[in-house]
């Protein structure tokens, strides 16, 4: 075996194991890996936020879910139950706030874990009238009894 050779065969190695350390270190590292320090004069809230590519994204499907309903105009059959219990009011505010400000696209920025609890933050574009403008809506995801469920779906209309 030439010096080329084993050279060559000691960095595949090195670059392997490299890659298998940085795929177990994301495997239990936290679902936010960082957020900027620079935050919005505004909403107090980062600039930058660098989500782990390994997180779990189980409650993410479930606040996925309700957003694709309020864009898919769903979203009196999605807060069924809210309208039977004491969210009454706040499902209707939110169903015809939903109506006159149609999501157009939303796309996840943040996440914060307060368990049981995960609040997720999405960047969602809307449309009123002919224009469309950017505002961030919140998702809270709860774990109940093994399945993440919304408890809670705030937006600034």
């Amino acid at each position: 075996m030439s010096t080329k050779t084993l050279v060559i065969l000691i960095a595949a190695v090195v670059v392997v194991l490299t890659v298998f350390g940085v795929l177990i270190w994301l495997a239990n590292a936290p679902a936010v890996l960082s957020r900027s320090e620079k935050k919005n004069p505004l909403s107090g809230r980062p600039l930058q936020v660098t989500l782990n590519p390994l997180r779990d994204r189980s409650p993410e499907r479930a606040a996925d879910e309700m957003v694709r309903a309020m864009h898919e105009g769903r979203c009196r059959e999605e807060l069924a139950t809210w309208f039977k219990d004491y969210r009454r009011q706040y499902a209707t505010f939110i169903c015809e706030s939903e109506q006159q400000h149609p999501i157009v696209s939303w796309r996840l920025f943040d996440r914060e874990e307060q368990p049981p609890l995960v609040i997720l933050q999405y960047r969602a574009k809307r449309r009123q009238a002919s224009d469309e403008y950017e505002e961030d809506l919140w998702v809270t995801s709860q774990l109940r009894d093994g399945a993440w469920v919304v408890t809670k779906y705030g937006a600034m209309y």
